[in-house]
């Protein structure tokens, strides 16, 4: 197969800035392609036969399969966009996105964590995936047979009119109208009116506790990485997964989860002319923060507009709502509360990246405001919710090396992020070292796809914060983060052999 200029020089780039060893040719990967029936999505020629080595060999062997082509020359860019394209055909987003679907949700993650991560170990994140795509695939088998078909081309709206079919079915929650409406647009539309509407639909409701907003950011990163030319399967995922939701059509009733994406896209209307601009205000973030303990969703919202009118920069408002998520992280460390930070990562991310639709990015802000009090008021009540404050985390007086903190974070979350912020304090050009240390066990012990998209997320806000906040957020993330203590996930190493 040939490998295009833009890939050559993708490649060339990351061997060169990161320490990846790729090469520039893919060998041949033999696969019956006239055995895909009709009845399945076809995918880029060009990659369909390393997707379907990816499908078709067992879970108990893949990982070798690929070793072997990898160390033939199999380009890590080619790779990525085959598991991608793979968990989008394969891993259905339903009956909640969430669950077996982060075979799909945290594939981005992985990337991110392989490109940042020692070079000794870049492969791991990517061969987790791996193994985590098969599994979700036989999940999927045994619960539906699922896979996604070929669009019905007779149903696409004419590309003049993409734009309004795909808003209306989406206003509609009409699947089968989205999903004509999205295969148009990902033929005709350019990424950033993609990206732009994708975003709104992502934050407009609470289901599936922000995994909605966060497929809508890994998906679109995930096709900047692999190229534009994969993106139909992708955005017709997408558009499906977005608009799924519990009993009868949203759009005919006034349900719990709608109702804060309702009142905000209302409230827009309220920012004023600049609001953009104003000016940093530490007072400002620990207000946010302090509201953030017992403000309802509704309110949160309205405060952040209030800020904002007072000549308040957004990014204080982004501070306190990320110290906020720390903050929850502490109190009750779970599912629940480190869903607040990759959702916050996700609406961060959607809101930075917008481009043309300012309505999109004040909804963003006000829906990530609402998502904070959702998420806190989501905490299992089953579980111990502590009274720790982010803004109170004293510092340990040791100053220990980086080490030493993940050491202490197999016995003790609390201390080891309090070693964690003395461990800064005494070291303010030391935060890399604990991000890479940090970074490095969860390649050696994460066993769950929270492992990976947790500290993605985490790992790339720390650099957002203001430097009053950054190093608590960094501290408060080792409730979640992996200990040096625990066992080295068996995939390393089966990958490590593979690649040997």
């Amino acid at each position: 197969m040939s490998t295009s200029p833009d890939r050559r020089s993708f490649l060339a780039a990351s061997a060169a800035g990161t320490g990846l060893p790729f090469l520039h040719t893919l060998p041949a990967v033999s696969a019956d392609d006239a055995r895909l029936g009709p009845d399945v999505v076809r995918l880029d020629p060009e990659i369909e036969p390393l997707v379907r080595l990816l499908e078709d060999t067992p879970r108990a062997k893949v990982l070798e399969e690929v070793g072997h082509r990898v160390k033939a020359g199999l380009p890590y860019r080619d790779l990525l966009a085959a598991l991608f394209l793979a968990g989008v055909r394969n891993v259905q987003p339903r009956p909640t996105v969430g669950f077996k679907f982060h075979a799909v949700l945290v594939i981005h993650s992985a990337h991110l964590s392989a490109l940042s991560g020692p070079d000794r170990e870049r492969w791991l994140p990517l061969f987790w995936a791996i193994d985590n795509f098969k599994g979700s695939q036989a999940q999927t088998q045994k619960e539906s047979g699922w896979r996604m078909k070929p669009a019905v081309e007779l149903k696409l709206p004419p590309a003049h009119q993409a734009f309004e079919a795909f808003t209306r079915a989406m206003d509609d929650w009409d699947e089968d109208a989205a999903d004509a409406a999205a295969t148009a647009l990902a033929r005709t539309a350019s990424k950033h009116q993609l990206f732009d509407t994708f975003a709104r639909y992502g934050c407009r409701d609470f289901r599936d506790i922000g995994h909605k907003a966060i497929y809508v950011a890994n998906a679109f990163r995930t096709l900047d990485a692999i190229g534009w030319h994969h993106s139909e399967p992708i955005v017709r995922s997408l558009a499906y997964a977005l608009l799924h939701h519990e009993g009868d059509n949203p759009a005919k009733r006034d349900a719990d989860p709608d109702r804060p994406g309702r009142r905000n896209a209302e409230r827009v209307r309220a920012f004023k002319a600049g609001w953009q601009g104003g000016q940093a205000s530490p007072e400002a973030t620990a207000e946010v923060l302090a509201a953030s303990r017992s403000a309802s969703d509704d309110e949160l919202s309205g405060r952040v507009v209030e800020l904002l009118g007072k000549g308040v920069s957004p990014r204080s408002v982004w501070d306190g709502l990320f110290a906020a998520g720390g903050e929850l992280l502490m109190r009750q460390p779970g599912i629940v509360a480190l869903h607040s930070l990759t959702s916050l990562n996700a609406l961060h991310y959607a809101y930075q990246t917008t481009v043309g639709d300012d309505h999109a990015r004040k909804l963003l802000l006000l829906q990530a405001a609402a998502f904070v009090p959702l998420f806190r008021d989501a905490l299992p009540a089953r579980g111990k919710v502590g009274d720790d404050r982010i803004d109170a985390l004293t510092a340990a007086n040791e100053k220990p090396e980086a080490g030493a903190v993940f050491d202490a974070l197999s016995r003790d979350k609390g201390a080891a992020a309090r070693l964690a912020l003395g461990y800064l304090k005494g070291n303010p050009a030391g935060a890399k070292d604990l991000i890479d240390a940090g970074r490095r066990l969860v390649f050696l012990k994460g066993t769950d796809s929270h492992d990976y998209k947790f500290s993605a997320a985490v790992m790339e806000d720390y650099s957002f914060l203001a430097p009053p906040w950054r190093d608590r957020f960094l501290a408060a993330s080792l409730y979640w983060l992996k200990g040096s203590a625990g066992l080295d996930s068996p995939l390393v190493a089966r990958t490590r052999a593979a690649l040997a």
